[in-house]
């Protein structure tokens, strides 16, 4: 978020819609980034009663790709109000989404600021006032409800109706005028006894979008009154209207309600006004069922001739709930096109969003959020229409699928990384008991489809939720000084959905298979041109010895950590385990083409056999049976290691960006990773299973992934940077077998 502090003490902090602006520090260590930010949180949260603070922040809405919007949404505290959030769609005078760099300059939103900032300034001091309700009221004004006058800290409540105008009574329930070319006031006085028997509710709007006063209330007045309650301080804007709905129990002293048409010269604008009972204008819509997948809808038809409707969303609260409203609007042909508005309106939180139609029409709508319900909140959100009385409207809602899976990936497709990485340790887990069990590597294809499986995982992260709930769990829990469960963060967040774990498990496994093919189609496209530049290679005469520069190379690794980025170390290790690995797909091609067209099975098999009879032997040469083993399990593990370079290169990138001013990246959140995983992989990338399947802590190191698995997605789903600590360890265990 880009703060703009105003003062020292007291203060308007406008978040400006670039919440992701502080990226460079996210970036540059994790784990330190979120001390930083419990650190601020629980400074505000302590000290709020004596700081003088006024909040707001706004977000860009569903076109906000990078950030989503709930993220920006400040906690309330019951002694804080002054904490305003909001999203772009919402606010007066824009209504639009925008996009993550849209937000800085859209005109709307800029020009709707700068209003705030002008009623912002004290009259007397000239500068920002440092009145908290002032600051509270100009932000309301601007950024929640405008009611289309100019703001007022005090405004006038009592207004004269003086002069010498027409006073014109109105008795029907349903009244339309068309200003154009008046010469002289007009007062429309509305006598409330009557209506006040058979309605609960007046609405009036009116097109003339100038800040006048425009509606007032006569106080026991018989048909005229000399003074009246400027109720145009209850309207609301809208983008082509300016509406008042209200409701007759509150105003028990007002006798007449006051429209005013000034005097108009060349210009045409429309008033309309209504009285009705709630009842026939408030439709209650339950939405569809989650698992209809859209092939089951509620319709509703509109008929009444009205100017407004209000349309209550049962049992729409939840932010993996997606919908599509239809709106179709039938009108009498002949009739020129006329704007309707339907507004979304979310009583929890500043989220409305508004769609502006030319009816007759047909018009969808998304319904989905930004901030789930409240537990303790009984609200429902609405569909507000504001119609024309002269055309049939009738609303559809349905399930929308699509859109249910894009909420899935905006609310957790941050965790999505942490699923791929589970994946692939079942499936490296599964590859190294099968080397200690049979004696020889599976295919990386076919271990996934064994070993990934949701039921592995799942159970066990419920199991642990559920042990949480105890106190007896919970203080062992804080014993061990072990991280929050991420599964009891997402339910504290409302952002608990059925079944999300199993989808981003099998988008996972299904990243993770496509991610396997693709590397060890790298490797064989890498081999071919390798082969293609330099003479053939032939395979290692000694299975388990290691080249003679490996400790110097590590150490220079090493010391590439310790004085520039650990990131940068991490990806040079990385490069060179795949030098090593297409080196030996290489040197296995070139054995191959050097062989007999049609050799013996049987032949291979006894090879096969003598070979796993001599593994005791110390010096073996690798075969092409070992060769292949060898490449399987180094695909795997090259596929663990790229997802540890891709969490670890906003390292990286933060580094480049600011090597002109600093060689050494300090604090450096990869450089302890870097220090265990680069020992690792220069072992890794010159070991071969037949020295690994011989050693003693084989069946040890093959029982480590699936418990890291777990771990993952128990504690690496929300908070990435966890995810390398997880993969380090099977990997080190790995190493270690090629010496025990």
């Amino acid at each position: 978020m880009v703060p703009v502090l105003l003062a020292a003490e007291t203060c308007l902090h406008v978040n400006l819609l670039k919440t992701g602006s502080v990226w460079p520090f996210s970036l540059l260590t994790p784990s330190v980034t979120l001390e930083f930010y419990m650190t601020v949180n629980n400074y505000w949260i302590l000290n709020a009663r004596h700081i003088n603070l006024t909040t707001l922040s706004i977000a860009g809405g569903f076109r906000d790709y990078q950030v989503r919007s709930g993220l920006t949404f400040l906690p309330k505290l019951s002694h804080q109000t002054s904490a305003l959030s909001v999203v772009s769609s919402a606010v007066p005078k824009t209504w639009v989404s925008t996009d993550h760099l849209s937000i800085v300059w859209c005109k709307q939103l800029q020009l709707t600021t700068i209003r705030a900032f002008f009623d912002l300034i004290d009259a007397d001091t000239k500068q920002i006032t440092q009145k908290p309700k002032k600051k509270l009221s100009v932000l309301n004004h601007h950024f929640i409800r405008h009611p289309a006058k100019q703001f007022e800290e005090k405004p006038s409540i009592i207004s004269d109706l003086t002069g010498s105008p027409t006073w014109v009574p109105v008795k029907a329930a349903k009244w339309s005028y068309v200003a154009h070319n008046n010469s002289d006031k007009i007062y429309f006085a509305f006598p409330l006894a009557n209506h006040r028997k058979s309605h609960t509710h007046a609405y009036c709007q009116s097109t003339m979008l100038d800040t006048n006063s425009w509606i007032f209330g006569c106080i026991n007045s018989t048909s005229m009154c000399r003074q009246g309650v400027d109720l145009s301080w209850k309207a609301e804007l809208l983008p082509t209207i300016k509406s008042l709905m209200l409701r007759l129990q509150d105003y028990p002293f007002l006798s007449h309600i006051v429209i005013y048409v000034p005097p108009v010269h060349g210009s045409k604008f429309f008033i309309d006004c209504e009285f009705f009972k709630k009842e026939t204008r408030s439709i209650k819509l339950p939405v569809t069922h989650l698992f209809s997948f859209g092939l089951s809808s509620r319709k509703v038809i509109l008929n009444l001739s009205g100017l407004y409707y209000n349309i209550e969303l049962l049992n729409f609260g939840q932010i993996y709930q997606a919908f599509k409203v239809n709106v179709v609007s039938k009108c009498p042909r002949g009739k020129k096109e006329i704007t309707s508005i339907y507004k979304l309106h979310i009583p929890w939180s500043y989220e409305d969003s508004l769609t502006i139609a030319q009816v007759p029409s047909s018009t969808e709508i998304s319904l989905k959020l930004h901030v789930a319900q409240p537990e303790n909140d009984s609200h429902v959100a609405l569909l507000k229409m504001y119609t024309s009385p002269s055309c049939q409207y009738e609303v559809t809602i349905k399930t929308s699928f699509p859109q249910i899976l894009g909420q899935v990936v905006r609310f957790h497709g941050g965790a999505f990384p942490a699923y791929v990485v589970s994946s692939i340790l079942l499936a490296y887990g599964g590859q190294l008991y099968s080397l200690f069990s049979t004696g020889y590597c599976l295919e990386y294809a076919t271990i996934l489809d064994k070993e990934a499986k949701p039921y592995k995982v799942d159970p066990f992260v419920i199991m642990i939720k559920f042990l949480l709930g105890y106190k007896w769990f919970k203080e062992l829990w804080d014993t061990l000084s072990l991280p929050e469960l991420e599964a009891i963060v997402l339910t504290s967040q409302s952002m608990c959905f059925p079944l999300v774990s199993l989808i981003l498990f099998l988008l996972g496994t299904c990243t993770a298979y496509w991610s396997g093919l693709l590397s060890s189609a790298s490797v064989q496209l890498l081999s071919s041109l390798w082969l293609a530049l330099k003479r053939p290679a032939e395979l290692p005469k000694d299975a388990k010895a290691m080249p003679s520069n490996l400790p110097v190379l590590t150490v220079v690794f090493l010391i590439v950590s310790w004085t520039t980025c650990g990131a940068l170390a991490i990806l040079l290790s990385y490069l060179y385990y795949v030098f090593k690995v297409v080196h030996l797909q290489a040197s296995l091609t070139t054995f191959r083409n050097s062989q007999p067209v049609n050799p013996k099975h049987s032949r291979r098999s006894e090879k096969k056999s003598n070979h796993y009879k001599d593994s005791s032997v110390q010096s073996l040469r690798l075969s092409a049976q070992d060769a292949e083993d060898s490449l399987r399990m180094h695909s795997t593990v090259i596929n663990l290691l790229t997802w540890v370079v891709l969490l670890s290169l906003p390292s990286l990138i933060y580094w480049l960006k600011n090597l002109r001013y600093y060689f050494k990246l300090n604090p450096d959140p990869c450089k302890p990773l870097a220090f265990l995983l680069i020992p690792a992989i220069a072992i890794l990338g010159n070991s071969h299973t037949v020295s690994v399947k011989s050693s003693k802590v084989l069946r040890t190191a093959s029982q480590f992934p699936f418990p890291l698995a777990v771990g993952v997605i128990a504690f690496g789903s929300s908070h990435l940077y966890r995810v390398p600590n997880f993969v380090i360890i099977p990997l080190l265990y790995h190493a270690i077998c090629n010496f025990l």
